[in-house]
């Protein structure tokens, strides 16, 4: 797995910053309200899996840096099996 640093380097090298970034995420259906409490004030789009187990998640977002993509991606890593795309 990459570290901290060369996921910073990726994003920068691949994104202009502020930048609409799409973040993609799944998680248990018993952690819906957890996530999205993390953002109250965002658009979420949700997508339940064919047996109904998972969501898969998928949110826009205007971030200012790579630092920024990271942050988020560590807020939604708080909550107990959630995968990050």
């Amino acid at each position: 797995m990459k570290d901290k640093v060369q996921y910073i380097d990726l994003l920068n090298e691949t994104h202009t910053w502020p930048v609409e970034y799409l973040f993609k995420f799944i998680a248990k259906k018993e952690f819906v309200d957890q996530v999205l409490e993390l953002f109250p004030n965002e658009k979420i789009s949700t997508n339940k899996s064919k047996n109904g187990n998972y969501i898969s998640y998928s949110m826009k977002k205007v971030v200012n840096s790579a630092e920024e993509v990271l942050r988020v991606y560590e807020m939604i890593q708080t909550i107990e099996g959630v995968i990050s795309l």
